[in-house]
C-alpha cells in the first residue's frame, strides 16, 4: 500500500504539531505539506523545536489540492472560510479538528463553484466506528466532549440517563491554544485555578447530541462546570448522576459497552492524569455512593482529545488497523 500523503493546514499551533509528530513515525502516511501563512519559508521545526533532526520540511502558503487526506488545524469558525477559499480533489479526505461541523445543523458544507455537498460525519469512534468508515468529511470531537461523551455513553445506551448530570471538568494550558492572553500567561496560570463559560461551554452541543442519538427522550440537564489548570496537558473530568444499580452493575454496563474499544478502558483503581498523558487513551472509574453514581474519565487534550483521536480516524477512513501509529508510551514519571 502506498503512503497515505497528508496536508495539514493551521500548521504552527499546538493540534497540528502533536499530529505532526504522530505522522512522522506513521508507517503508512507521509506529510505531503504543512501550511502556515504566518511561518511560510520556515522549517517546520523551528516553530515545534523538538523536531530538530527529525523533520527536513518547511512550511509553506500553498496547497497540493490532490492530497488523499486534509486535516484543518485551525481556530474554531475558520474551517468553513479555507474550504471556501481553497479547492481539494472529490478523493481529498478532510478531517476538521475544529468546531465548524460538529453539530447535526452545522454538518452540510457547500461552498461557491462546488457541485456537490459536503456532509461531515461527527467523529467520536467509540459511537460512529462504522459511519467513520464509510466516511469523506469527518469531525473531530471537542476535547472536553470527548472526556464527557466517553463517561455517559454507556448510560444513554441503556436509557438510564433520566436525572440531571452534574459534570467538573478541569483542562490544561495547551488546551486554550498557542495565543497567549490574560489566562493562559505563566505568571497567571502557575499556582492557579478557575472557572470559565459556567454552564455554557460551546461543547455542550456536541454532548448532548451525542447522548439524545442513544438516548433520544433525554430532557435533563446536562450541568458542565470547566476549569483551567496550573498544568500543561490532560482532562480530569468526574460526573454524578442518580444510578438505581450497584456498582458493579455499572461497570458490567460500561465494559460491555466498550468491549470493542481500541482506546477507551475502564479502570477498578482511582485515576490520575499522569497514566494518560502522552497517550491516545481515555480511562474510566466508577464510583457509587448514596444513589449517585460518580465517573471519572481521564484524557490527554492533544491527543485523544484532538490530533490522537484524528489520526485514530483517518485510520479508520482508509481501511486502516485502528491503533496504527498510536502505540504510545505514557509521561508516567
Amino acid at each position: 500500500m502506498k503512503h497515505i500523503q497528508v496536508g495539514i493546514i493551521g500548521g504552527a499551533g499546538y493540534t497540528a504539531g502533536e499530529l505532526i509528530r504522530l505522522l512522522i513515525n506513521h508507517p503508512q502516511a507521509e506529510i505531503n505539506f504543512v501550511y502556515s501563512t504566518s511561518n511560510a519559508g520556515n522549517k517546520i521545526s523551528k516553530v515545534h523545536q523538538d523536531l530538530v533532526g527529525s523533520l527536513d520540511l518547511e512550511f509553506t502558503d500553498t496547497v497540493n489540492p490532490n492530497i488523499d487526506v486534509l486535516f484543518l488545524c485551525l481556530g474554531h469558525g475558520n474551517s468553513v472560510k479555507f474550504l471556501s477559499s481553497n479547492t481539494f480533489s472529490d478523493k481529498t479526505k478532510i478531517i476538521d479538528l475544529g468546531n465548524d461541523f460538529r453539530l447535526n445543523a452545522d454538518k452540510v458544507f457547500t461552498s461557491t463553484g462546488s457541485a456537490q455537498a459536503k456532509t461531515f460525519v461527527y467523529g467520536l469512534p467509540e459511537l460512529q466506528r462504522d459511519a467513520i468508515k464509510e466516511a469523506n468529511y469527518l469531525a473531530n470531537p471537542g476535547c472536553f466532549a470527548t472526556a464527557i461523551q466517553l463517561a455517559l455513553l454507556p448510560l444513554a445506551n441503556g436509557g438510564l440517563l433520566n436525572n440531571d448530570v452534574h459534570i467538573n471538568a478541569v483542562t490544561g494550558a495547551t488546551g486554550a491554544g498557542t495565543s497567549l492572553s490574560a489566562t493562559t500567561h505563566y505568571t497567571w496560570r502557575d499556582n492557579n485555578f478557575s472557572y470559565y463559560k459556567p454552564f455554557t461551554h460551546q461543547h455542550l452541543g456536541e454532548i448532548n447530541q451525542s447522548v439524545k442519538q442513544l438516548q433520544n427522550g433525554f430532557s435533563s440537564d446536562i450541568l458542565f462546570m470547566p476549569n483551567r489548570g496550573n498544568f500543561s496537558r490532560g482532562i480530569f473530568a468526574t460526573l454524578y448522576t442518580d444510578f438505581e444499580g450497584s456498582v458493579e452493575d455499572a461497570k458490567v454496563l460500561y465494559n460491555d459497552f466498550y468491549k470493542e474499544a481500541a482506546f477507551t478502558f475502564v479502570s477498578d483503581e482511582v485515576l490520575h492524569l499522569k497514566q494518560v498523558v502522552n497517550t491516545n487513551k481515555c480511562l474510566i472509574h466508577l464510583h457509587k455512593h448514596n444513589g449517585k453514581l460518580l465517573i471519572t474519565s481521564v484524557i490527554d487534550n492533544l491527543l485523544k482529545g484532538a490530533s490522537g483521536q484524528a489520526v485514530q480516524n483517518m485510520n479508520l477512513m482508509f481501511g486502516l488497523e485502528e491503533t496504527t501509529g498510536l502505540s504510545l508510551k505514557a509521561t508516567y514519571f
